[in-house]
């Protein structure tokens, strides 16, 4: 009896002692992984702790800096090498490719749509009472200058139009690489006759600035459109209401035009890319309204008048003309005592009619 409690009560330590090992193995297993569940409930808590909050990350945080122009160290030198991102690029080419090319393109769409109808409507204005007899209205040196800004003009007009909105009007035709052998072509004819186009433009509106000061006369022409409205033709000088508005819309759109583009044809001058982006919105806008203006120009004195475009070759205009258009200025070459005592013609322009 004695040995088989003895046997037992050795069994027994022998599993308590098992068990104890078992136990401690499995301590030893499972006390690493407490690091592991107070972890994730300290995260658990920060992300609720956060929730109120917005979550910021980190890499969104640091782009969100490079996007607003925040400088950092380049080796490169010149204006803003240290800005990796301008977010000043993304807003101009949203600006170019969306209000400016839809309602630059609109105006002239419409400029073109009044052309036609005001042509099928009231037709060419032509002389009502032709004279026969000719006289002086242009030198040959308002013509050549005259001729030499517009030529120039229009290439100018041709080229900027075909890089603003050649992908979505000339691709389609010409193809992807005539397009681009086009846009080679275009680009440096575009920077390098600005120069020659703005000195003889500047030149024009310096010289013609003493003919286009506005009148009185020269409201009620704008009030009846040039005769448009009403049965008398409105008395007009030298240059009529309607010539002298395009004329400051020239002066003052064009003094926009070159200063701008004197910005971007120079951009290594150390301007700033918000100045080249300004300038670039500035230069496009103030073009396309000048050609648009520019179209109405061409239309009237081309086959929308009888009598201008003669003037503007020749030099002379028949004396029906004159009378018509510019009965102050027929006066006043003629000596007639209604002629106005302020003069329009240029100092030392001739006023001597030619029979």
């Amino acid at each position: 009896m004695r040995a088989q409690t003895i046997t037992r009560k050795s069994r027994g330590r022998r599993r308590i002692a098992l068990v104890t090992v078992a136990l401690s193995m499995l301590l030893a297993m499972a006390l690493p992984l407490t690091g592991y569940i107070a972890h994730d409930a300290g995260l658990a808590w920060a992300q609720s702790d956060d929730a109120e909050k917005e979550a910021v990350n980190p890499r969104a945080e640091y782009w969100r800096a490079v996007r607003q122009g925040t400088a950092g160290y380049s080796a490169v030198s010149g204006a803003e090498a240290g800005v990796l991102i301008q977010n000043g690029g993304e807003n101009w080419r949203n600006a170019r490719n969306g209000p400016l090319k839809f309602f630059g393109g609109s105006l002239l769409i419409a400029v073109l749509i009044a052309i036609l109808v005001k042509h099928l409507v009231t037709g060419k204005d032509m002389i009502e009472s032709p004279a026969g007899r000719k006289m002086t209205r242009w030198s040959g040196f308002d013509r050549a200058l005259h001729w030499y800004v517009g030529i120039t003009f229009i290439i100018l007009a041709i080229t900027g139009l075909s890089l603003l909105f050649g992908r979505a009007l000339l691709i389609p035709l010409l193809g992807k690489e005539g397009f681009s052998a086009w846009a080679q072509l275009a680009k440096p004819v575009h920077d390098y006759l600005s120069l020659p186009f703005i000195v003889g433009f500047a030149l024009l509106l310096l010289l013609w600035i003493p003919r286009n000061f506005l009148r009185s006369y020269d409201f009620a022409w704008l009030k009846s459109l040039g005769g448009l409205i009403g049965k008398d033709h409105p008395q007009a000088g030298f240059m009529n209401g309607g010539e002298k508005v395009f004329f400051w819309i020239l002066f003052f759109g064009g003094v926009a035009l070159m200063v701008s583009g004197f910005y971007l044809l120079f951009p290594n001058l150390g301007w700033e890319r918000e100045t080249m982006q300004l300038s670039h919105i500035v230069h496009s806008a103030s073009g396309l309204f000048l050609i648009a203006v520019s179209l109405g120009h061409i239309y009237l004195g081309s086959i929308g008048v009888e009598g201008v475009l003669e003037g503007m070759v020749s030099g002379e205009v028949d004396e029906g003309f004159a009378k018509q258009h510019h009965n102050l200025w027929y006066d006043e070459v003629k000596g007639n005592a209604a002629a106005p005592v302020q003069r329009e013609t240029a100092p030392g322009e001739s006023s001597a009619a030619t029979t």
